[in-house]
């Protein structure tokens, strides 16, 4: 069968690779659609390779058919599914204080072992979330996405009249802001892209582009002078770090969603002074599994109206150029079939 294999920095292939064995307790998928996310794109940079195994199979945000159980599961051949790509060890101090979602050993499928850049792909069974037919494949594979969106939101204890700024109008960041509004949060997005921005605006979004108006004034002008309530930093670049604490009103909340994959400065005093909260949001747990399905079925957060781009599994690597291109691109999704 064919895979996308990451062989080393900007290096992806396709290659014929033996079909999954499947193991007790798992079952085969037949991957239909899978997303390019943040992470692989990390991947792909060469920015964790002191994580991964290369070569590997990346690939976690994804829908597909179940052709195969071998598990004692509910879960029937035929069924649509998404994986929840999370496998703890149930043994560390993580797990066992009841956050298994960020378990100290931690064996995150398409990052720590072999992902959905794959025709068939074998996974535990209980990481699977059955996908309802008001779901197209494109919609499930961003059913993950918006989970990590609804665990920030959740985390972030978003409530009814909240002020906030998302930094980055990225995929993700967009998530964000929909799921932060449906919690009755009033949001704006700070991007800088141009394509980013009307997007955001064409799904009712205020935006503003720090390039061309200063994101402080324009904060301090909408609150009167005392910041908002919360910011969400989504972009994972040093100069969203450095500005979300310029933007937070006293005893404000910082969610820190953006994966910045080198220290980044960040103005500690600000902490001090305004006694602000600073909260992370890695992963998710499967309640934002759940909810995110429902939100997606529901139609309440259109997740399709971020697909930019579907494309044959073996033009991997023009999905990621895509992607560092900064330019009209948003969630790039692969046919793992074609």
């Amino acid at each position: 069968m064919k895979a996308s294999v990451y062989l080393g920095p900007e290096q992806v292939a396709l290659q014929d690779v033996d079909e999954p064995t499947v193991g007790d307790g798992q079952v085969l998928i037949k991957v239909a659609r899978a997303g390019l996310c943040g992470t692989d794109l990390h991947i792909y940079q060469g920015h964790m390779d002191q994580r991964v195994q290369i070569p590997l199979v990346m690939g976690h945000e994804m829908c597909g058919e179940v052709v195969d159980v071998r598990a004692d599961t509910p879960v029937k051949v035929g069924n649509r599914v998404v994986v929840e790509p999370t496998v703890w060890c149930n043994e560390c101090a993580a797990c066992r204080r009841g956050h298994r979602h960020i378990c100290q050993n931690l064996d995150f499928l398409g990052i720590d072992s072999s992902g959905a850049f794959q025709a068939y792909w074998a996974v535990p069974a209980d990481r699977l979330h059955l996908v309802p037919d008001e779901l197209d494949d494109d919609a499930g594979a961003l059913i993950e996405p918006l989970a990590v969106a609804v665990h920030d939101v959740r985390r972030a204890q978003v409530e009814l009249g909240v002020r906030a700024v998302g930094i980055g109008g990225g995929p993700l960041g967009m998530l964000v802001a929909m799921a932060a509004r449906l919690d009755g949060a009033e949001v704006v997005i700070s991007e800088v892209n141009p394509f980013r921005i009307e997007k955001a605006k064409s799904l009712g979004f205020e935006t503003v582009n720090p390039q061309e108006i200063d994101l402080v004034d324009y904060v301090n002008t909408w609150t009167d002078g005392a910041g908002v309530d919360l910011v969400f930093e989504v972009s994972g670049h040093p100069a969203g770090a450095q500005v979300m604490t310029e933007l937070v009103r006293v005893r404000g909340k910082i969610a820190l969603v953006g994966v910045h994959p080198n220290p980044p400065a960040v103005d500690l005093h600000k902490f001090f002074w305004r006694e602000l909260s600073l909260v992370g949001c890695r992963v998710y747990e499967p309640v934002d599994f759940e909810r995110a399905i429902r939100l997606a079925a529901s139609g309440a957060v259109d997740v399709k109206a971020l697909v930019t781009d579907t494309l044959p599994l073996a033009d991997a690597g023009k999905g990621f150029e895509q992607m560092l291109s900064g330019g009209a691109v948003m969630k790039v999704l692969l046919d793992c079939q074609s």
